[in-house]
């Protein structure tokens, strides 16, 4: 696999999302709360996190076990998208505790659980990472 222009775009909006997720959720927590802040961050970081599950659609890897070129991570595509339409069904019904667990689950399952995924050493981003810092190129 190499580095394209797709996966420039994927790593970007991922990297965005997971710096811009902390300060949507921190502006709503606590006893101050930050409205303007919050729905700018979080529309901010959904539009990343749509561009992100949206790109990654793309990006396929044959060299892992796969199906198509889909590997087991692609399943955090579809879980993606349906966790931000509930939550902005969960907005739309004014189920503010759902709205927030959804989030905060995303973020988890997205960003962090996913960015752990990609750092694995076997997989692209994980060979660029570690084989640089441990010199294992």
């Amino acid at each position: 696999m190499q580095f394209t222009p797709l996966i420039a775009v994927h790593m970007t909006a991922a990297l965005g999302a997971v710096a811009l997720g902390p300060v949507a959720l921190w502006a709503r927590k606590g006893a101050t709360q930050r409205p303007k802040l919050h729905r700018a961050f979080g529309y901010a970081w959904v539009t990343l996190m749509v561009l992100a599950a949206t790109s990654a659609l793309f990006i396929r890897d044959f060299g892992l076990p796969n199906l198509a070129g889909y590997t087991a991570i692609h399943l955090l595509i579809p879980y993606t998208l349906f966790s931000i339409v509930m939550a902005f069904v969960y907005l739309a019904r004014r189920n503010i505790e759902g709205h927030r667990k959804t989030m905060q689950w995303l973020y988890i399952g997205a960003c962090g659980i996913a960015g752990a995924f990609t750092l694995l050493p076997n997989r692209y981003l994980g060979k660029l990472v570690w084989g640089e810092w441990l010199g294992l190129l």
